[in-house]
């Protein structure tokens, strides 16, 4: 019975796919609750930032820092795209890497250069794949994302908004909103928008008292400007990697199902097979039996 032990090869094959993919869903689901707590820890820190900083341009609105600048000519705009350095997460890094080319290519039809930076391993090879210039780049960060390793690539970008050599940079990542639903993003993220600095009545009632800073106003302010766009790239890689295990989760879930009803459709095919095989047979044995 050449034909059902075939069926059988594959319901083995499929057990066995089954196997991996829930053993993936399941770590996904517990690599997600990690990422999730990443996530909400850091926003109370670029929330802090962002106060002193309204509070301190507040006191000072003579100065305007240079990532708030908007006069430059120079016709250049970079991207920080942040990705993910593997795959099986759905149409996660797709739907982002979409959107990212949708907008260079607007920028393109305008006469704008585009360069980017890219943080994750799917990105960069998009991007190669594009012929878009690659500044600098991040990848194999692991579970957990750290702001030591973001700092260089992300520093390369800002190093050229602040000598006027890009118009503006945009952050490109995929945010998390809960585990079913993940939005592609790309925001600017440089020169720093009012609403972005913009404090409710409840946060200047909070923060609203005089600081004593060294060495002056300018300086202080330009520093924490700073920490506060680090912050919100590793914020955003944070809420990247939160997105990809509860993209991986619900596809590996997907997948098991999947496989799921391909062993439940291949055993009824296999049970169909094996009777048919055992009612000819018994046939053949009966017309042998009649004609003796």
């Amino acid at each position: 019975m050449a034909v059902g032990k075939e069926i059988r090869l594959k319901i083995k094959s499929f057990e066995n796919t089954k196997k991996i993919t829930k053993a993936m869903e399941l770590v996904s689901a517990s690599k997600m609750r990690k990422a999730q707590d990443r996530m909400r820890s850091g926003r109370p820190y670029s929330d802090k930032v962002r106060n002193i900083i309204a509070n301190l341009a507040g006191a000072n609105p003579e100065y305007r820092s240079a990532y708030q600048r908007t006069d430059a000519t120079s016709k250049k705009v970079g991207f920080v795209v942040v990705t993910t350095d593997k795959g099986l997460c759905g149409g996660l890094n797709t739907n982002l890497l979409r959107n990212v080319t949708q907008k260079m290519r607007e920028l393109q039809g305008q006469g704008v250069e585009v360069q980017a930076v890219a943080i994750g391993n799917k990105g960069l090879g998009f991007l190669n794949r594009l012929g878009v210039p690659v500044v600098s780049h991040l990848t194999q960060m692991g579970d957990k994302p750290s702001l030591e390793k973001l700092i260089g690539p992300v520093k390369v970008m800002l190093d050229a908004f602040v000598e006027g050599r890009l118009d503006a940079v945009y952050l490109c990542y995929t945010r998390f909103i809960n585990t079913m639903r993940q939005e592609p993003m790309v925001e600017p993220l440089l020169p720093l928008a009012a609403s972005r600095l913009a404090q409710t009545e409840q946060e200047k009632a909070q923060y609203g008292w005089d600081y004593l800073y060294e060495p002056d106003a300018q300086t202080v302010i330009d520093e924490l400007m700073t920490r506060y766009i680090e912050a919100l790239v590793f914020q955003a890689v944070a809420e990247n990697m939160a997105s990809e295990q509860s993209a991986r989760m619900v596809a590996m879930k997907a997948a098991t199902d999947n496989a799921g009803n391909l062993i439940s459709e291949l055993k009824l095919v296999y049970n169909k097979t094996r009777q048919a095989a055992i009612t000819k047979e018994l046939s053949e044995i009966v017309s042998g039996a009649a004609a003796v």
